[in-house]
């Protein structure tokens, strides 16, 4: 959990490196809590089938945009790529896929020109 809080109190940080355990800790724990909130948005009625979203699921998405993208730009940086290679997600399929491939890359251990690499000292 300290992952997920982690990255949500550096929500606006665009700058520096996140390790590839705080992207996919945060990854999975706030797929865990979308996953609750639609169960819950699906049983109080406000779940809208044709959105995939409802109500709370729809407010916690929203929340996490921001945090969310800070730290995929983070971790593109750790693997020493620009955050600009979100732009990517616009090529259907082959985006998402390119993404993952980067986000799946072991950090650069030497310093880059996003910082030193938050491994250093944690090995």
């Amino acid at each position: 959990m300290n992952w997920y809080l982690q990255v949500l109190n550096k929500y606006t940080q665009f700058d520096g490196r996140s390790r590839r355990k705080e992207y996919w800790m945060f990854i999975l724990i706030n797929m865990v809590i979308s996953f609750i909130l639609t169960f819950v948005d699906r049983l109080t009625g406000t779940l809208n089938p044709d959105v995939g979203l409802g109500l709370l699921s729809g407010i916690y998405t929203l929340a996490v945009l921001i945090p969310s993208i800070a730290v995929a730009c983070r971790r593109l940086h750790d693997t020493g790529k620009s955050g600009w290679w979100l732009l990517i997600l616009i090529v259907p399929l082959i985006g998402w896929l390119v993404l993952v491939i980067f986000f799946v890359q072991d950090s650069q251990t030497e310093e880059n020109q996003y910082g030193v690499c938050p491994k250093q000292g944690n090995h």
